[in-house]
């Protein structure tokens, strides 16, 4: 099945909603999903480096926010 969405004529916001429904749909079905080999290391580098300090992160909904205000 191909499936085309019309993303020359979609905003920044309307992509960003259809991927957080994408996603919202694939967080179901997680256990169909196959990690690649190479995630688990990543994971491991970057609690690591929010261990040492290095690294934080911000809530994803305080992300969003921030890069909606970007936008404006």
């Amino acid at each position: 099945m191909e499936l085309a969405l019309p993303l020359d004529q979609m905003s920044t916001e309307e992509k960003l909603r259809a991927l957080e429904m994408i996603w919202a749909d694939l967080s179901q079905h997680e256990d169909e999903i196959e990690s690649p080999s190479w995630h688990g290391d990543v994971l491991k580098e970057r609690e690591e480096r929010v261990a040492s300090g290095k690294e934080s992160f911000v809530p994803w909904e305080e992300a969003k926010a921030q890069l909606r205000k970007r936008r404006r």
